[in-house]
């Protein structure tokens, strides 16, 4: 199995705090350009109403899936992603299998072989939709000491991540969550790391820092 297949595959493995939150909502995909191959985790695959396994991901069957409204703007991001790769991020809508409409973010960036070369595109879905599933709160529970810990960290990456996806703070939690189990990184040092990579290499456009400014002295 490639590196690129265990990114999906040991998604089904990942332990308690997964099980118990994070692939409800968040999930991975992989886009391979050779044969155009998709691969979906087991939760993406939930998202779309199959059970894992039993159906295989192509362009065709995304985009037969995007609400007819947003269809049109997702095949153009397909495109780009099949053709040019780079990073990308969507917010749409889905029609899963049973008709139910689902609201999701969709984020990813280039998959590199170890030339360097792009091969394609990873990343992860986040449904957004609004449920009555609070069992995040019981990963909570199990990182908690990891939050007493360094809860202002943990804090300022789940405001990022609401700020620039428009997302919940229990959604930005899974986030934080579920790239801590696909890495084996602990969830305060993926909090840390996120704010060292902003502060050091992120640099907010003249124009977006001058409308937050506005926003600010007339709030």
């Amino acid at each position: 199995m490639s590196t690129a297949d265990e990114h999906v595959a040991n998604e089904g493995a990942m332990g308690p705090i997964a099980e118990s939150g994070a692939p409800h909502r968040v999930g991975g995909f992989l886009y391979h350009r050779d044969g155009d191959r998709w691969e979906w985790s087991d939760t993406v695959a939930r998202m779309h109403g199959y059970e894992p396994g039993t159906v295989t991901p192509t362009t065709t069957l995304l985009l037969s899936h995007k609400h007819p409204d947003d269809r049109a703007y997702v095949a153009q991001t397909l495109h780009a992603i099949r053709t040019s790769g780079g990073a990308f991020s969507s917010r749409h809508r889905i029609i899963d299998a049973k008709g139910v409409t689902r609201s999701v973010v969709v984020v990813g960036d280039r998959l590199l072989d170890d030339t360097g070369e792009s091969i394609g595109s990873s990343g992860f879905y986040i449904d957004i939709t609004d449920t009555l599933d609070r069992t995040v709160t019981e990963t909570v529970d199990e990182v908690v000491a990891d939050i007493t810990a360094s809860r202002g960290a943990i804090e300022q990456a789940k405001g990022m991540l609401m700020a620039i996806y428009s997302i919940p703070a229990d959604r930005a939690f899974d986030i934080l969550v579920w790239h801590s189990q696909q890495t084996n990184v602990k969830l305060r040092e993926v909090a840390e790391g996120l704010l060292t990579r902003v502060a050091t290499e992120f640099t907010v456009p003249t124009t977006v820092r001058t409308r937050f400014d506005h926003l600010l002295l007339h709030t």
